[in-house]
């Protein structure tokens, strides 16, 4: 039997539109050596613990870089030209807090087709969903240069879907640049809420910004994440996230945001509308 999805689906939901939520498969929540692809037991316990990973080189330098070279050209920006870095976003965001971190809206170009096939970026996700039927996202990617004189962004925390619906998901976010400097830019995120959400929210009023907490109080338990090109970080969905601001004087943080879920081939009006997004260069419209 087909599984409908409504009309709007790829227009007013959080998260990324291009796969569905409505999975009746569930996180793997155990796991040994034998079963493991990628992961290492230590990685696995540092997972449940901390609600993300960092795979160490999921693609290869050359691959980053090659990719990086293709963002730069598409934003027809020179990276040694600081001067004609800043210009206006292509694509309106409905989440305003975003504008001014460099979402860069390119999906379907052969080399982002490329790192999501890689061997080592799929092995992956089979360790943290348990099945080897995946579906990737169709996703962009991001060029977040250093912070403007008089521009403020102090890189907000949020959710992009609503931790009390409980979802079963993760997302990823795969390094095209060196981000060992936090004051670069990168992935923060804080922990110590993904395991103690359900005792803090006793605390949150009622009226409470679902998708982003107030993190008053919570700065010490912010992590700010260092990563190497080519390196791969998943994060449960669960996890409050966000992008660092970059402080750099001159650095860029460079990425292409990837994850993966389990496949709906039962989902036809879903499934026609990824291969047309394929074949047509058709990007998604989601809630970001």
């Amino acid at each position: 039997m087909e599984t409908q999805i409504p009309n709007n689906a790829h227009k007013d939901i959080p998260g990324n539109p291009s796969t569905s939520k409505s999975s009746n498969v569930v996180l793997r929540s155990s796991a040994n050596e034998s079963n493991l692809r990628v992961l290492s037991m230590d990685d696995w316990s540092f997972w449940l613990h901390n609600g993300y990973v960092v795979v160490k080189n999921a693609i290869s330098k050359s691959q980053a870089k090659k990719t990086a070279n293709f963002l730069w050209e598409f934003e027809e920006k020179d990276p040694n030209n600081p001067k004609g870095w800043y210009t206006l976003p292509r694509a309106e965001m409905q989440m305003k807090e975003l504008q001014g971190t460099g979402m860069v809206e390119v999906y379907n170009h052969q080399y982002l087709w490329e790192n999501r096939q890689t061997e080592r970026v799929y092995n992956a996700f089979v360790d943290i969903w348990g099945t080897e039927k995946l579906w990737s996202t169709i996703d962009r990617a991001n060029l977040n240069f250093p912070i403007q004189s008089g521009f403020r962004y102090k890189g907000f925390i949020h959710w992009d879907y609503d931790p009390d619906t409980k979802p079963e998901n993760v997302q990823g976010v795969l390094a095209l640049s060196d981000q060992k400097d936090i004051k670069r830019g990168g992935f923060q995120c804080i922990p110590w809420l993904f395991r103690n959400y359900d005792t803090w929210k006793l605390s949150q009023p009622d009226e409470r910004d679902k998708f982003q907490p107030s993190i008053e109080g919570l700065e010490k338990h912010i992590v700010k994440v260092p990563l190497d090109a080519g390196d791969l970080l998943i994060f449960n969905s669960l996890e409050p996230h966000g992008i660092r601001p970059n402080n750099s004087k001159d650095k860029v943080r460079i990425a292409q945001y990837i994850s993966m879920t389990p496949a709906e081939e039962e989902n036809l009006s879903l499934k026609k509308w990824r291969i047309n997004s394929w074949k047509n260069r058709v990007a998604p419209e989601g809630h970001a």
